[in-house]
């Protein structure tokens, strides 16, 4: 009896040292994940002051229906039609349009572990023939006027280039109808997004 009462005592404590365990294991993961949760409420705090600082240095062009910025939580994103930036089927930028980037970009520049997201778009009206022969589609055409702002951003601001890409999406993400000029207005449009660093490059660039 004294034997039984031995090794159930010593399975009792097994037992209680694998919930001992179980517990502290618990108590690590809850507070790493409170960390994670501070360091997610710090960093969209830090974007918030950037979207507020956009929004006070763009006031006349947002107003003017030119620049739209938006935020959702750790995601922002500066809207530009293209008028402000380029002619019709051209890529190079407008002297306006250099100027708005400047700010844009001496803005962006100050924020760290992002990356900066150039994507350029366009309506759904085919490229005339003039403009055929140096881009057969909106494919180039808007592939060509997103690396033109990125390369600003590099060149003239200062951004370093590892932390910028640049893609062209054509007429295929549409923000309005592209049955009306009015639509293909808002559809023609270069965004500047402010993304989270893809998951393996956290902390690998400043």
């Amino acid at each position: 009896e004294l034997q039984r009462a031995q090794e159930a005592r010593a399975a009792v404590e097994r037992e209680v040292g694998r919930l001992k365990t179980g517990v502290e294991q618990h108590q690590a993961e809850a507070a790493r994940l409170a960390q994670v949760a501070r360091e997610k409420e710090a960093e969209i705090a830090k974007l918030t002051a950037t979207y507020d600082n956009l929004v006070k240095d763009l006031k006349k062009e947002i107003e003017a229906g030119e620049i739209q910025v938006t935020q959702y939580r750790d995601l922002l994103t500066v809207n530009l039609v293209d008028k402000i930036l380029f002619d019709s089927g051209r890529t190079e930028i407008k002297p306006r349009g250099l100027e708005v980037l400047q700010r844009v970009g001496d803005i962006l520049k100050g924020v760290g572990g992002k990356e900066i997201r150039i994507e350029g778009h366009t309506d759904n009206v085919p490229i005339g023939a003039a403009l055929a022969q140096r881009f057969p589609t909106n494919w180039e055409l808007s592939t060509a006027r997103a690396t033109t702002v990125a390369r600003f951003l590099q060149e003239r601001v200062g951004i370093p280039a590892e932390k910028i890409s640049a893609a062209g999406y054509s007429q295929f993400r549409p923000v309005a109808s592209n049955d009306n000029e009015e639509g293909r207005r808002q559809n023609r449009r270069i965004e500047i997004v402010l993304a989270p660093l893809p998951v393996g490059q956290q902390g690998a660039r400043p």
